[in-house]
């Protein structure tokens, strides 16, 4: 049994397809094509409304607006998902680096205080549990 978006998907595709094929048979259109174009519109009408039954099955389903902003673009919209991981791993080096940093300034911080305050840092430390 089907998911309810591969049945969508599967709709969508036919839909595409008679599209795709009417055109065809418009472009060069011959008096004796007519029968085929009007099975042909019949068909596309048929698809829409199996689509439109399909709507409450997938109702549900939350789409990211950007996605429709990536096909507006004219831009593949599983593009999306690769920018969207592209984003995330530049954004986890920034913070994996920022707290490098962190880690090495508080270990040069208490290298440096540990000259200063060495009974200080001693019972800090041992607070800390020895770091």
């Amino acid at each position: 049994m089907s998911s309810p978006l591969e049945n969508l998907e599967t709709q969508l595709e036919m839909f595409i397809e008679n599209v795709r094929q009417i055109r065809i048979i418009v472009s060069d259109f011959q008096p004796q094509g007519q029968s085929v174009l009007n099975q042909k519109i019949q068909s596309l009408v048929t698809g829409l409304q199996e689509v439109d039954k399909l709507k409450a099955q997938v109702h549900d389903i939350h789409v990211p607006t950007e996605v429709f902003d990536y096909i507006d673009q004219g831009r593949n919209p599983q593009l999306y998902t690769k920018d969207c991981i592209d984003k995330a791993l530049a954004k986890n080096e920034e913070v994996k680096g920022k707290i490098d940093s962190y880690k090495r300034f508080k270990s040069h911080l208490l290298s440096e205080l540990s000259k200063t305050f060495p009974n200080e840092i001693a019972k800090y430390k041992a607070i800390r549990g020895g770091e």
